[in-house]
């Protein structure tokens, strides 16, 4: 289940909407993690604790 997250993309330098899955990283913390719709580079955004 896709949804929609709003991050930075460091390629493109501009903040932009992507889809992505929510997934839990090594030190508990949420992350949003999906591609850039423009460039296709990886984006990352935290979501906080879990």
């Amino acid at each position: 289940m896709a949804e929609t997250y709003n991050g930075y993309c460091v390629k493109c330098k501009e903040k932009r909407d992507f889809d992505g899955e929510v997934s839990v990283s090594e030190s508990g913390r949420r992350m949003a993690k999906g591609t850039c719709p423009v460039c296709g580079t990886k984006m990352n955004r935290i979501l906080g604790k879990a």
